[in-house]
């Protein structure tokens, strides 16, 4: 099967509107999987510089996105350190701007909230100019409306929207998301995962149901 897309190439087709993101990235706490892609007519290439913002490596933050994401044009991730001290009386942030402000006040970046590494899983779809919050955990084969500040933790296979998202519907019911989940399908070698296709792109549900039952019921006899 000479003919797989390669995660290692930049632009996966002619048009080199989209890339394969982790092959632009250089900063050491942006972790990209394999196929996933950002989606921009002008420079999609520049994702790192135009769509991860305020990121310093040295705050102790990661953003780590998933297998198979579709990230969409003008998404932006905004980091821990975008965020201001609010424990004391003024939220300004003397320390950055040196002299003797910088002096006179504590280390900037130990001064401000932590929330943690947003983290996004595998086949997420995050919509036009959608915003995700630092420290954001978004599951698997989530949907991010376009336009959405994703402020909370988003579950796997629900979709959510506005400012700031709130919970629309899950896209499937509760079975189908636990069969999706130990499917896991973004795992597959790029061989498996062409024979898979069919099923992923199935509108049947049922039928989807009965062939993931049968799959997961052949991997466990090997095991």
């Amino acid at each position: 099967m000479n003919n797989i897309p390669n995660p290692n190439d930049v632009f996966p087709n002619e048009y080199k509107t989209s890339c394969y993101i982790k092959n632009v990235i250089t900063a050491p706490n942006i972790f990209i999987g394999d196929y996933t892609y950002y989606d921009d007519p002008v420079d999609p290439t520049g994702f790192e510089k135009n769509n991860v913002l305020f990121n310093w490596p040295e705050f102790g933050d990661k953003l780590i996105i998933g297998k198979f994401c579709s990230i969409a044009c003008g998404t932006q991730f905004i980091m821990g350190s975008a965020n201001h001290r609010i424990s004391s009386v003024s939220t300004y942030p003397f320390n950055v701007f040196g002299g003797i402000w910088a002096q006179k006040t504590p280390p900037h970046l130990k001064q401000l909230p932590f929330k943690g590494d947003i983290v996004i899983g595998n086949d997420v779809w995050i919509g036009r100019k959608s915003t995700i919050m630092p420290g954001v955990k978004i599951g698997n084969g989530a949907i991010i409306a376009a336009h959405s500040i994703v402020t909370k933790d988003v579950a796997p296979y629900c979709v959510v929207g506005g400012n700031p998202a709130r919970f629309i519907k899950k896209r499937f019911d509760d079975e189908l998301i636990e069969l999706l989940e130990k499917l896991n399908w973004w795992d597959s070698t790029p061989e498996e995962l062409v024979e898979l296709l069919p099923l992923l792109c199935n509108e049947d549900l049922n039928e989807v149901r009965k062939e993931i039952k049968k799959i997961l019921f052949d991997r466990n006899k090997k095991y």
